[in-house]
């Protein structure tokens, strides 16, 4: 599997290519029986006869009592057929079977919601191993506070490939860790671009938290794209 790769610039404006992989979580609980291997399994709810608009057409929009009589949405052929591997299939407007991808629309919303633009989309390539490293904007936050203002979708962990990127990536996280702090880093000639990891990727805020212990050293790129706010009082 090929080493993923970040382009990085730290406070001096020195940079670095490091490598980068998503951060490990402690495994959950496991459902299921201690002694027994648990295993989902997929069943058909209902065919083609069994949907609303075929009911509502057959026995009109109040078919409740219908179906606590007779079960007419239940076909015993096809109903609680164990699923394997499914395809999606798309459908026009009216149920018809399209046959080729639709053209995909990008709908543009003004904040109360209401619609303002629509337009083709356009392709966002990815900027984290660019010939412009990413950069410390120097924004520092306590970690505690970022931790309760941003909700972060994913973790990445930051990786020396060499003697001199472990001094050059220790050294950050030293002084992160020793004020206790999280930087915001970013993309672009400012480091004032959000971060996309891959062509039409989620673009994304980097926070980067800093950890030490002795000669060792954890470098975490915390990504969010959701900002936590106290609603208005009415």
């Amino acid at each position: 599997m090929p080493v993923r790769k970040l382009h990085i610039a730290n406070q001096a404006g020195r940079d670095a290519t490091v490598a980068m992989e998503t951060a490990k979580s402690p495994k959950g609980a496991k459902l299921g029986h201690p002694e027994l291997e648990l295993e989902f399994r997929q069943f058909l709810a209902a065919g083609p006869d069994g949907l609303h608009d075929t009911l509502s057409d057959k026995l009109g929009e109040d078919y409740g009592q219908a179906l606590i009589d007779g079960d007419p949405d239940v076909d015993t052929e096809l109903v609680g057929r164990s699923l394997g591997r499914t395809s999606p299939v798309y459908l026009s407007s009216t149920g018809e079977v399209l046959y080729a991808t639709p053209s995909v629309v990008e709908v543009i919303f003004a904040p109360n919601g209401e619609e303002r633009d629509r337009r083709a989309p356009t392709d966002t390539e990815a900027n984290v191993n660019d010939q412009l490293p990413v950069r410390w904007t120097g924004r520092a936050m306590p970690r505690r506070d970022v931790a309760r203002r941003f909700a972060f979708k994913r973790t990445i962990q930051l990786k020396h490939v060499d003697g001199l990127t472990y001094d050059y990536l220790y050294a950050m996280a030293k002084e992160l860790g020793d004020k206790d702090e999280v930087v915001l880093i970013g993309g672009g000639p400012k480091g004032r671009q959000p971060l996309v990891f891959q062509i039409n990727g989620t673009p994304y805020r980097g926070f980067l938290e800093g950890r030490v212990q002795g000669d060792k050293y954890k470098l975490l790129l915390h990504l969010s794209n959701l900002e936590l706010k106290t609603p208005e009082e009415a």
